[in-house]
């Protein structure tokens, strides 16, 4: 009895580490397949892909190149999946009030904002836009209403290959995760069915990464992200030079105002103290003044006697 409780032990092992063993196939099968699918999709559909038959002159390769190298050159047909960002500096003469037209923008192509700091100097914002509609956001947040733009950078990511790759991965996950459970079903023992049971939900929470890996790609390609960042323009614009006589007078009298003004403010400035300390020290100078001189002690008389 106890042999054959050993055997289908054993047996449940086993298949156990076959179906370990398939996952990990099926994973370096996906890995392979997530490189090879740029050129393996133009070959699926080519009528969907160039719009041709596959007679027509778009499945043929140049002369002189391969079939297999025409193929991954063109690549027709291939759905890329770009994660993009863009970057707008504004300078503006009222930062929040540019910063709620901003989100109002954003808000109306279906978009959201994240992360902000607006104050009344900067602001920068993380804006969400759908990626359909980044290029018209960005050119309604770059407009004359909003402020001057300073600079502008855009960015995309390819991540075709990693969203193949998640697939595979969930596609595989799943199978194995169907054949342990259908191994927990037919388990009798109370080892069987613990090891069984911590395999499950082992795979179960491998599962839930990649679902949520893939969420996180899906919602990266939908939704591309702006970061607005917005300045103060205090500096006045810089006044033309005027080389006429009229420009040179009025120069002139202009740096004759600045020097009379910086010299009635500096002594507007040291006013305060002269009276402070020179009504007292006048006071002192004017006592000392009609006070009596003490006189100097008179030589003494030599004194003769009379003979």
């Amino acid at each position: 009895m106890r042999s054959t409780k050993q055997r289908r032990l054993a047996g449940l092992l086993l298949a156990l580490a076959a179906t370990g063993g398939l996952t990990a196939c099926g994973s370096s099968a996906s890995d392979s397949g997530s490189a090879a699918a740029p050129a393996e999709n133009p070959a699926m559909a080519p009528e969907a892909a160039t719009g041709y038959g596959t007679s027509g002159g778009a499945d043929k390769a140049a002369p002189g190149e391969k079939p297999e190298q025409a193929a991954q050159v063109g690549q027709p047909g291939v759905d890329r999946k770009l994660v993009r960002t863009a970057t707008i500096v504004l300078v503006t003469p009222n930062v929040r009030e540019s910063a709620e037209r901003a989100r109002q923008i954003v808000v109306g192509t279906g978009g959201y904002t994240g992360q902000a700091e607006v104050g009344d100097r900067s602001a920068t914002m993380t804006l969400y836009v759908p990626s359909d509609k980044l290029d018209d956001t960005l050119s309604k947040l770059s407009a004359p209403e909003l402020g001057k733009e300073e600079s502008r950078s855009q960015s995309a990511q390819d991540v075709t290959e990693q969203i193949v790759d998640v697939e595979s991965r969930i596609q595989t996950q799943r199978a194995s995760l169907e054949r342990v459970r259908a191994l927990l079903g037919r388990a009798q023992q109370i080892s069987e069915i613990v090891q069984l049971e911590s395999e499950v939900t082992r795979r179960e929470a491998d599962l839930e990464s990649l679902l949520k890996r893939r969420e996180r790609l899906a919602g990266s390609v939908a939704m591309s992200t702006v970061t607005l960042r917005l300045s103060r323009d205090s500096a006045p614009p810089p006044a033309a030079e005027d080389d006429t006589v009229l420009g040179a007078l009025a120069g002139g009298w202009k740096a004759f105002v600045d020097t009379t003004s910086f010299v009635v403010r500096a002594v507007a400035l040291v006013l305060p103290f002269a009276v402070v300390l020179g009504v007292p020290a006048f006071f002192v100078w004017r006592h000392r003044g009609r006070s009596p001189r003490p006189t100097p002690p008179q030589p003494a008389q030599p004194v003769t006697q009379e003979s």
